[in-house]
């Protein structure tokens, strides 16, 4: 574990020094960032603004949501599409072949390799979001750290989903579309589930687990989470991670190198 924390603090100072050459971005990914959270408030508001509230929830509540999806964008691109979106050009290009050959986790190495600060906005603006909306709720601090078991869990289920829609690309080498079918879906996860039709309600909780990701979590930061929804979040991202471990073992064996 200290040999990977240690590789680990390699790659990302790494990373950073070489993207703060171009500081001019930080600035337009959060006039970016500032953009994309302004639609969502404005989409939420035009339910609010005649008394329509979505069942079971405030206005500050779905703000709370709200908060922790920015939180979610801020990770995947911090974290996930500056790692995972190069799976499919190291296959294009045959540098797969390196990454195997070094003497550490191949699944590692391509989830952790880099990171973009880029994604730093988002964080920044889904904490404030929530600490906004969770002040007028009078949230406290305990209902914060709680909160966060059930976020990591949402932040594995993303990572996991992700990682074995890139693995996919050792068969389908453009699979970008596939992708971004996944980024559609996730932004049903900017509103409580209860906004949503029953059909709806359950497809993106057992078919595609969107209610893990944004709601569940809020659930829990208002205090009125249910331990069998919060143990589920911790099952089911368990079994992600390892069905993405198995999944890209199972991958490689059709990977044809470079060399080959």
């Amino acid at each position: 574990m200290g040999r990977y924390l240690h590789i680990l603090r390699l790659f990302w100072s790494t990373a950073i020094a070489a993207e703060l050459e171009y500081r001019i971005n930080f600035l337009l990914a959060a006039l970016s960032s500032l953009g994309g959270l302004a639609g969502s408030l404005f989409g939420l508001f035009l339910f609010y603004r005649t008394g329509y509230t979505f069942r079971g929830w405030s206005w500050q509540q779905a703000l709370v949501v709200v908060g922790v999806f920015t939180l979610l964008q801020g990770f995947s691109a911090t974290f996930l599409a500056p790692n995972l979106n190069r799976i499919v050009r190291h296959i294009q290009q045959g540098t797969l072949d390196f990454v195997l050959l070094k003497p550490v986790s191949s699944q590692f190495w391509l989830s952790a390799h880099t990171l973009s600060p880029w994604g730093l906005p988002d964080l920044i603006f889904g904490m404030v979001l929530i600490g906004y909306a969770g002040r007028q709720l009078g949230l406290q601090l305990q209902d914060y750290l709680f909160s966060l078991v059930p976020i990591g869990f949402g932040f594995l289920i993303l990572y996991s989903l992700w990682f074995i829609l890139g693995a996919m690309s050792i068969w389908f080498v453009k699979i970008y579309n596939v992708t971004e079918v996944l980024r559609g879906f996730l932004e049903a996860g900017r509103y409580p589930m209860a906004a949503y039709p029953t059909g709806y309600r359950v497809f993106f909780t057992f078919v595609v687990p969107v209610a893990f990701l944004t709601t569940v979590p809020t659930e829990v930061l208002l205090g009125r989470g249910e331990l069998l929804w919060v143990a589920g979040a911790g099952l089911l991202a368990i079994a992600l991670l390892l069905v993405s471990a198995g999944f890209w073992r199972f991958a490689l064996r059709f990977y044809t190198s470079a060399s080959s």
